[in-house]
């Protein structure tokens, strides 16, 4: 077990003065059998009522709205959270898996996908839990991290045929591959000790629990991971959406501070 401290500090700078603005903000880490809240602090600027809720995948959220003029917007969750470390998140939904099952979004396979799945030999994996981390290695060796090689736009497709790319991209393409090969994944978006900024993974299933694969540092899901949220590709897991009247240009900066206590 462990416990880790963490802070997700967002700031979004105007050119011009934002008359009103409505947001939603996803970065309040779940409760599941692997990880626990223990405290938790919530700073918004400027100052605005806000309520909290759940998407329709059940990621924890905050939304609100400023009314009065500003040219800065700061949002910032900091806490604790203690983590157990089981070897799976949570058990199955039976009614929510097959959303997971198809392809979606920035994860539905084109021709590259394909032709890499096809090239894949699965024959000496007797069960998923083997082809999940067969198909994590691979992409590992054979797929490069290079920083700001794609945007958050970029998809599996369009990332595999770079053959470059970063966590969200091996998260997009390591979900289709597992799609293709017959295994509910969906994407995670979190943290992780030691890096300044949000972290993507993916969880599949395996005997009835979700399970937490890492193909961007080729891992386990361990107790040095914080997830805040999932869903069928990084869309669902946005950190934040919002609606706003004016601003202009705009520049954000996120700080991200994991460390264990």
């Amino acid at each position: 077990m462990a416990v880790l401290h963490f802070s997700y500090k967002m700031e979004i700078s105007y050119e011009e003065p934002v008359g009103r603005c409505y947001f939603t903000i996803k970065c309040i880490p779940k409760e599941d059998a692997r990880q626990h809240l223990t405290s938790m602090d919530i700073l918004v600027l400027p100052e605005s009522r806000y309520s909290y809720g759940k998407d329709s995948f059940g990621n924890r959220q905050i939304y609100g709205c400023v009314e009065e003029p500003h040219n800065k917007f700061i949002f910032q969750v900091s806490g604790d959270a203690r983590i157990i470390q089981t070897d799976y998140e949570e058990e199955e939904c039976a009614e929510r898996t097959g959303m997971y099952r198809f392809p979606y979004g920035k994860c539905i396979p084109g021709q590259e996908v394909l032709n890499y799945y096809s090239s894949m030999d699965l024959a000496g994996c007797n069960n998923n839990y083997n082809t999940c981390m067969y198909i994590m290695d691979k992409l590992y060796q054979d797929f490069s991290y290079v920083p700001e090689s794609t945007s958050v736009q970029t998809t599996a497709e369009e990332a595999l045929g770079l053959g470059k790319g970063v966590c969200q991209d091996y998260a997009h393409i390591y979900i289709s591959l597992l799609r293709l090969a017959g295994i509910p994944a969906r994407y995670v978006c979190g943290l992780i000790v030691g890096e300044g900024e949000s972290h993507a993974w993916a969880e599949a299933l395996i005997d009835g629990k979700w399970t937490g694969f890492d193909p961007a540092n080729n891992c386990l899901v361990l107790d040095n991971y914080i997830k805040l949220g999932d869903g069928r590709d990084a869309t669902d897991c946005a950190i934040n959406r919002g609606t706003m009247w004016g601003g202009g240009r705009q520049s954000q900066e996120v700080s991200v501070i994991v460390e264990k206590k």
